[in-house]
C-alpha cells in the first residue's frame, strides 16, 4: 500500500520528545513517520506519494471534544433556539436573547410562524436572564399550542397548559416517587433534574425526539463539528430510552463522517430503576452487549458515567456556603440538588470501583466535589487502586484545597471551559457572588497541580469549538469583555493539551489519539496559523481548512471555513472589572509578542455584528 508524506509549514505533534516536525507520512490509516520531511521520506522508503496541499497549513493532532451528547445537539439545536448567546449553525444563525423582552418577542415570533395546533419546541431559556416563566404565562402567550421549552441546561424543561394535557399528564402522575416528585412544580409547569429526566422524559420524548428529528440534527451536528475540525467525541452515558442507537450507527456511522463518536454506559439509569448491587454489572454486561457496533461508533468498554449534584448553569450545584440573592444577601430559599443522593452515589460507585472500571463523575458544586473526593477517599482505602482516573466532570465550582485533593487522590479533571465566559458576570450578581463566580473552572489550579486535564463542550452547553475552547481557558474573556479570574489562565500549549492528547489521556486513548506520534491513528486537523502565534483570546478565529480522518481528507467547504471565523465568539462590550477577580479586556493581551490592539480589535468585531459601540 502506498504511503502518502504531506509537508507542511508545520506539525503541532504534542509529543514533548519531538513537538515540531516538517511532515507526517500516512499509511492505511495510521501514521507511519513524522519528523524533518527528508527523515521521513527516507524511512517511508521509495513506496510514497508527496501530497503538498498542506504545505503552507499547520497540522495539529485531530482536535477531539471529550463529552457532548450527539442526543442534545440532535434535538435542541433543531428547535427554535431563543439563548442568551447567539448561536451559529452551518445554516441558521439563532440571534441572542439577552434579556426578558427579547426572549418573549422571539418566542412570540415563532409562535406566529407555526400552524394551528402544532407543538412549539423551544430550548436556550434561563432565569436569570429572561425572568421567571411560569405556564399561565406561556398560555398567555401562546393560546392552546402545545408549548414545550427546554432550559438552556436540558436539566429542566417549562410546560404550558395545552402541552400537559396533550401529554395526558396531571399532578397525580408524578407522585410516590421519592425525592424525585420534589424536583417539579406541575401548577408552575416547571420540571428540573429527576423530575425532568425520569419523571417527564419518558412521556414527553417519544413525540418531540421523533426518527426525522434525529436525523436531521444528527446531519447538522456532523457539519457542524466538522467545519470546527472535530475528529472524535463522546457520550458519557448512553440513555437507551431515547438514544436512537440503530440511528447513530447508521448516521454517525457512515463512511463521510470525519469523525469517531463514542459512547459510555450510564449508571444512573441503574439507580432510577433500582438495580442492587448484585445486578448492576451484569446489567452493564447486557448494555455493552445491546450496543453491537464498529470501531467508529461503539461503547467504551469497562467505563461509566455517573451523576452528583444539580447543573451548574441552573445554578442547581450543591455549594457549602448556599447561594446569594441580588443584594449579595443570603438566600435560603435557592438551594442545589442532588441528581444521585449520596448514599446511593456511593452504593453504585463502590460496584463499579471494586469491579476496576473507570468512573466518570457529572459534579459542579464544591459541596458536591467534597462528596466525589470522600467517597474516593473510601473506596481506595478499602480496595486501593493505580492508575483509576477517576474524572471529575465540569467541575464549575472547586477551592483549591479541593484541587490538591483530587492530585493527591490519583484524579484527574474534565472542565467546561465556557463556564467563566458565559456566565461569570450573572453569577456573580446573583447566586455565587463576585469571588466565586470568578473562579469557576479553575484550569490554572489544575495544571499547577499536575493534574491530567482535558476541555469539553457538553454541547449544547457551550459551542462544540476546541480552538474556541482552547481559547476560553488560555484567556478566560468573558462575552461581556473582561478577564474573570486571571491567575486561572492558562498557556496556549496547556489548552491545546486539554482537547488532544488530554482529552484522549480521560478516555484511556493516549495510545492511538490525541498526538501526531508513530502508530496512532491518522487523525489530523488542518488549519491556516499557527496558535502558538496568536493570542489566546483570539484562537476561534483561526480557519480551519479541514481534517484529516483515519488517514482520509475531508476538506471543509469554504463557505463554512468564513461563517465560522465570521463568527467566531468574541466579547460584545468592555465592562468595568472587579479589581483582582477581573481584569479588563486590555490586560487579556498583555503577551509582548502578539501585537494585538484590542480597542481596535473589539471596535472592528462590534461593527461587523451590528452592536452598539
Amino acid at each position: 500500500m502506498t504511503t502518502t508524506v504531506y509537508p507542511a509549514r508545520t506539525v503541532i505533534t504534542m509529543e514533548d520528545a519531538a513537538p515540531r516536525a516538517e511532515a507526517v507520512a500516512v499509511r492505511d490509516g495510521r501514521i507511519v513517520a513524522v519528523g524533518p520531511l527528508a527523515d521521513v521520506i527516507a524511512r517511508v522508503g521509495p513506496d510514497h506519494l508527496i501530497d503538498s496541499q498542506f504545505q503552507d497549513k499547520v497540522v495539529l493532532p485531530g482536535l477531539i471534544d471529550q463529552h457532548l451528547h450527539p442526543v442534545l445537539a440532535a434535538t435542541t439545536l433543531t428547535t427554535e433556539v431563543i439563548a442568551p448567546e447567539r448561536w451559529v449553525m452551518p445554516t441558521r444563525t439563532f440571534e441572542a436573547a439577552p434579556d426578558g423582552e427579547a426572549y418573549r418577542r422571539l418566542l412570540g415570533e415563532a409562535h406566529e410562524c407555526l400552524a394551528p395546533g402544532e407543538w412549539l419546541w423551544s430550548w436556550g431559556y434561563h432565569r436569570l436572564w429572561h425572568g421567571d416563566l411560569h405556564r399561565s404565562e406561556i398560555d398567555e402567550l401562546c393560546g392552546d399550542r402545545p408549548v414545550a421549552i427546554w432550559q438552556r441546561t436540558c436539566h429542566e424543561w417549562h410546560l404550558n397548559t395545552a402541552a400537559l394535557e396533550a401529554l395526558g399528564v396531571t399532578e397525580e402522575s408524578f407522585e410516590g416517587r421519592g425525592f424525585m416528585s420534589e424536583q417539579l412544580d406541575y401548577e408552575a409547569g416547571h420540571f428540573w433534574e429527576n423530575g425532568a429526566f425520569a419523571l417527564l422524559a419518558p412521556v414527553l420524548m417519544p413525540i418531540f425526539a421523533t426518527a426525522e428529528r434525529y436525523r436531521a440534527g444528527l446531519d447538522q451536528m456532523i457539519e457542524y463539528l466538522h467545519m470546527n475540525g472535530v475528529t472524535g467525541i463522546n457520550e458519557p452515558g448512553i440513555a437507551w430510552a431515547i438514544e436512537p442507537w440503530e440511528i447513530y450507527q447508521e448516521v454517525l456511522g457512515a463512511d463521510e463522517v470525519p469523525f469517531m463518536s463514542t459512547f459510555m454506559v450510564d449508571g444512573r439509569n441503574q439507580s432510577v430503576k433500582g438495580i442492587p448491587d448484585e445486578d448492576i454489572l451484569a446489567d452493564s454486561a447486557r448494555q455493552m452487549t445491546r450496543a453491537t457496533g464498529t470501531e467508529k461508533v461503539h461503547v467504551v468498554p469497562g467505563q461509566v458515567k455517573l451523576f452528583c449534584d444539580g447543573a451548574g448553569i441552573s445554578q442547581l450545584m450543591q455549594m457549602n456556603d448556599g447561594y446569594f440573592d441580588r443584594d449579595g444577601e443570603p438566600d435560603p430559599g435557592h438551594h442545589g440538588e442532588w441528581m444521585m443522593e449520596p448514599d446511593e452515589l456511593r452504593r453504585v460507585f463502590d460496584v463499579y470501583w471494586d469491579a476496576g472500571w473507570q468512573i466518570h463523575i457529572h459534579v459542579n458544586g464544591d459541596m458536591g466535589v467534597d462528596l466525589l473526593l470522600d467517597v474516593l477517599t473510601d473506596a481506595q482505602k478499602r480496595h486501593p487502586r493505580d492508575d483509576h482516573r477517576m474524572v471529575f466532570v465540569h467541575f464549575m465550582n472547586s477551592t483549591e484545597e479541593q484541587v490538591t485533593r483530587i492530585a493527591e487522590l490519583g484524579g484527574i479533571v474534565s472542565i467546561n471551559p465556557y463556564y467563566p465566559i458565559g456566565f461569570t458576570k450573572k453569577f456573580s450578581e446573583v447566586g455565587l457572588g463576585p469571588e466565586r463566580a470568578a473562579v469557576m473552572g479553575r484550569s490554572g489550579s489544575v495544571v499547577r497541580a499536575g493534574i491530567p486535564l482535558s476541555y469539553h463542550s457538553d454541547l449544547p452547553m457551550c459551542p462544540s469549538d476546541p480552538m474556541s475552547m482552547a481559547g476560553w481557558g488560555a484567556g478566560r474573556l468573558t462575552n461581556e469583555g473582561e478577564v474573570a479570574a486571571p491567575e486561572q489562565r492558562i498557556s496556549t500549549h496547556e489548552a491545546l493539551k486539554a482537547v488532544t492528547i488530554g482529552s484522549a489521556y480521560s478516555w484511556r486513548r493516549e495510545h492511538d489519539l490525541g498526538s501526531i506520534a508513530v502508530g496512532k491513528i491518522a487523525n489530523l486537523t488542518v488549519m491556516d496559523e499557527d496558535p502558538y502565534d496568536k493570542d489566546p483570546t483570539r484562537l476561534g478565529e483561526i480557519r480551519i481548512r479541514g481534517s484529516v480522518f483515519q488517514g482520509r481528507w475531508f476538506p471543509v467547504p469554504d463557505h463554512l471555513i468564513e461563517r465560522r471565523v465570521e463568527s467566531a465568539p468574541t466579547a460584545s462590550a468592555v465592562a468595568p472589572a472587579a479589581p483582582g477577580l477581573i481584569s479588563s479586556v486590555a490586560g487579556a493581551c498583555s503577551h509582548e509578542t502578539c501585537g494585538c490592539e484590542v480597542a481596535a480589535y473589539m471596535a472592528r468585531h462590534m461593527t461587523r455584528h451590528g452592536w452598539a459601540a
